[in-house]
């Protein structure tokens, strides 16, 4: 069955650091695009970075472009978003999702059929 195990995220303090990982499995990995997504207290679901499956091609919300790198690592099965320059309003609830092919519009919450259950992450001084 298809599993998808987020961690990694923890405290930070504005202008800080933090990588998550979420590590995949049940499934053919390198063929399916994956993101991030992102639910701060009080908010909808909100898409923050995808990848598809040969890793070229890379997208972002215009929240986090120029802050968090997105990843992945077919060989070991795991994404990864590395986030910098972190701020307050960055404090939320992390998701890693699989897409339902390789062949999906990235940002479209929709096209995303599998879920891992969330890694907190919060940025306070």
């Amino acid at each position: 069955q298809v599993q998808l195990v987020e961690s990694g995220g923890g405290l930070a303090q504005p202008g800080g650091s933090l990588r998550l990982s979420c590590a995949a499995s049940g499934f053919t990995f390198s063929s399916y695009a994956m993101s991030w997504a992102r639910q701060a207290p009080g908010k909808g679901l909100e898409w923050v970075s995808g990848i598809y499956g040969d890793g070229r091609d890379l997208y972002y919300a215009d929240s986090v472009k120029g802050r968090f790198t997105i990843s992945r690592d077919n060989a070991k099965n795991t994404v990864y978003l590395q986030m910098n320059s972190l701020k307050p309003e960055d404090t939320a609830l992390y998701y890693c999702a699989k897409g339902i092919s390789d062949h999906v519009y990235l940002h479209n919450l929709d096209e995303y059929d599998y879920w891992g259950q969330g890694t907190q992450v919060t940025v306070s001084s």
